[in-house]
């Protein structure tokens, strides 16, 4: 995580887009650059961040088709929804756009600022509301066997991609499986070849498939 994490704020709604604001003016290290109250105010500054707060109902551009240009405009910046829904469609969508994050109003604040700061290290994180309403959804699926959801990759593959459902950071898996850091990012790289797609939609697919939630 950068020493200093310049973050940008897009909330439509005056209150809640200055306790969002103060909550990461609170936070050491950490500093708002920008607090908009719609996404084609703050795009043009994508560039300046390492990180965007926003809300999936704004005016004009919505929530899911900002994440997506603020990932066109910085694939660096790291990308939170923090909004009223924890549907299930909305969030798969949003990590499909590319979030990292993706929380309920009305979570505690220092819940958020716990959040944030994985994101900032490279996680991905669901606050705890979504996280229950995902599993209470997937759990009525039946489960179909890794091995024949993804044929193409081993054992030890399947493995890893568990670990990337779950939101584990390269580290993490390392540290995890007790291999090298080197090795877990070979693995990881592996994986996105085979599937053709990013870490995020492997993470969605693999969590379609019922992995990450032992």
């Amino acid at each position: 995580m950068p020493e200093s994490v310049r973050v940008l704020v897009v909330e439509d709604h005056p209150l809640y887009r200055q306790a969002v604001t103060n909550l990461v003016e609170g936070m050491d290290g950490w500093q708002v650059i920008g607090a908009y109250a719609d996404a084609e105010s703050a795009i043009p500054h994508a560039l300046e961040a390492d990180l965007v707060v926003l809300d999936l109902g704004l005016p004009g551009v919505d929530g899911i088709e900002a994440t997506r240009l603020f990932n066109k405009a910085n694939p660096e910046v790291a990308i939170v929804v923090l909004t009223m829904s924890h549907e299930t469609p909305l969030l798969t969508a949003a990590v499909r756009a590319g979030a990292q994050g993706y929380l309920v109003k009305g979570s505690e604040p220092e819940d958020i600022e716990r959040a944030l700061r994985a994101v900032a290290r490279g996680q991905v994180v669901f606050g705890e509301q979504v996280a229950a309403a995902v599993l209470a959804q997937t759990g009525r699926r039946t489960a179909l066997a890794a091995d024949s959801l993804f044929p193409m990759l081993s054992g030890r593959e399947v493995e890893v991609l568990d670990l990337i459902a779950a939101g584990k950071s390269n580290a993490e898996i390392a540290s995890s499986l007790f291999v090298s850091p080197k090795t877990a990012k070979n693995h990881v790289s592996s994986i996105l070849t085979k599937l053709g797609c990013t870490r995020l939609e492997a993470m969605a697919s693999a969590r379609d498939a019922g992995l990450g939630r032992s």
